[in-house]
């Protein structure tokens, strides 16, 4: 019998909301931002305009336009939930 376990290993899961990514990896500080820069299409997903709930998983590219700087990062890990230490650990920048 197989057993869904979803909501409290997210760490082993294979996705997470673009929004709540950029929040726990802390390329935007706060969720409300990340939602507001998604909705001005402000951030892309393998080079595509995304929402606030498009689904990042591990291999994605993130690019996220800072004003005339854009921010490009592959993901990494996919965590629920990560020390501020090791928020770092979550992508690599490009």
């Amino acid at each position: 019998m197989a057993q869904k376990n979803d909501t409290t290993n997210a760490g082993a899961g294979t996705s997470m909301r673009l929004d709540k990514y950029l929040k726990v990896s802390r390329l935007i500080k706060r969720r409300t931002v990340a939602n507001e820069a998604c909705d001005a299409g402000r951030v892309l997903v393998n080079d595509k305009v995304a929402r606030a709930s498009t689904p990042v998983k591990v291999g994605d590219r993130i690019t996220v336009q800072f004003g005339n700087k854009d921010v490009s990062v592959e993901v990494l890990s996919v965590q629920e939930t990560v020390r501020k230490e090791d928020a770092e650990n979550l992508f690599r920048y490009l």
